[in-house]
């Protein structure tokens, strides 16, 4: 597999801005497909992504957005950052999208302060397992609104 990491611009962007939206719902739709519903029910506020308490962002390449992730605060402590809305487009897959979208978020929560980043993610995502267990990422406590259903997987990582 080769990786296209170098043409890839990461760029911040309000949660709820059109081009976000528009990923999201590609998101929900994705996660939908693999389990029922519609997708991710967990209650995320778009002020949540505003920083210096989260971050939302956008992976481009010559003017396509092909990607999007953010971190939110997590807990009581200003120590932990949530992962959230990691998502390629299915055209962008296995280019180096997530691994640059991941790196990014890590790096954006590090520079907030974050000492530890957390996600969840379920067992019908093979592709999201490989890539948070090939970063380092390993198996915690089951935490968030999911965290009792079964096939739900939750990761975290020292940052």
């Amino acid at each position: 597999m080769f990786s296209l990491v170098s043409d890839i611009d990461i760029r911040p962007t309000r949660f709820g801005a059109p081009t976000a939206r528009a990923l999201i719902a590609a998101a929900m739709a994705d996660l939908g497909s693999r389990y029922g519903g519609e997708g991710d029910e967990t209650p995320v506020e778009s002020v949540e992504f505003d920083p210096p308490n989260g971050l939302f962002m956008i992976a481009w390449r010559d003017g396509v957005a092909l990607g999007c992730a953010g971190w939110r605060s997590h807990g009581e402590s200003d120590d932990v950052a949530e992962l959230k809305r990691l998502y390629v487009e299915p055209s962008a897959r296995g280019t180096g999208v997530a691994s640059a979208l991941l790196a990014a978020v890590e790096d954006a929560a590090r520079s907030a302060g974050r000492v530890r980043l957390i996600l969840e993610c379920g067992d019908r995502q093979p592709e999201a397992v490989a890539l948070y267990s090939g970063r380092g990422y390993e198996r915690i406590e089951n935490f968030g609104y999911y965290r009792d259903e079964p096939g739900v997987l939750s990761f975290g990582r020292a940052l």
